[in-house]
């Protein structure tokens, strides 16, 4: 993935937590979903279109996951559509980005770079149980996550890489980091799963995504 759009990715994950946390408008965040899908689809075209191996094409392929699903929460919120479709297309992008994650890791060798890609298979797999299933509980819990891995798998990350430095992060610091997420979310979670009876009806409409 692209070091700049990658940073960018963080600042959209960013608002997108805040619009989770009802702190953000629907609307104004479907506008800046609109401009890093926009980065995030042009990007691996230009990738692809000048790759010279299949692995290339393999690696610059995943970019669109997370590109189409910044151009659904932009014209889905921005057009009042229900949220539905878009929490299926998270459980097939976190499907996704599980094989990319185990690719990175056992193709590439590279296991930092595969975390963070197992990272955003959790994240997507929570936005298909909030938009699709209805499971409105998780929605305080989902927003305070993609407010921390906003910074720690996205804009620190592509800011390193933009540096040349994240090839110095070693594995041990990036599996501490998702350590620390967990014991950050143990709390939240505690709080929202207590709360009211479940709703297990499809979200009405598409406040909240990634």
């Amino acid at each position: 993935m692209s070091s700049v759009g990658l940073m960018f990715v963080g600042a959209v994950l960013f608002i997108n937590g805040l619009l989770f946390l009802g702190k953000v408008d629907a609307k104004s965040a479907a506008t800046f979903n609109l401009f890093v899908g926009a980065l995030q689809v042009a990007i691996p075209f230009y990738l692809i279109a000048t790759a010279a191996t299949t692995d290339e094409i393999l690696l610059a392929s995943g970019v669109f996951l997370f590109g189409f699903t910044y151009l659904y929460v932009g014209i889905s919120n921005l057009a009042g559509q229900e949220a539905t479709g878009l929490g299926w297309y998270s459980a097939w992008v976190a499907i996704m980005a599980a094989a990319f994650g185990v690719t990175e890791i056992v193709k590439f060798d590279e296991p930092t770079i595969g975390l963070l890609w197992l990272q955003w298979s959790v994240l997507w797999g929570l936005f298909f149980l909030i938009l699709a299933l209805g499971y409105e509980r998780l929605t305080t819990m989902t927003g305070v996550l993609t407010l921390i891995l906003a910074f720690t798998t996205c804009t620190i990350p592509g800011y390193l890489l933009l540096l040349g430095e994240w090839g110095r992060v070693p594995t041990w610091a990036v599996l501490a980091t998702i350590a620390a997420t967990v014991l950050a979310l143990v709390p939240v979670a505690n709080r929202t799963l207590r709360g009211a009876p479940q709703n297990t009806e499809p979200a009405p409409a598409a406040p909240v995504t990634t």
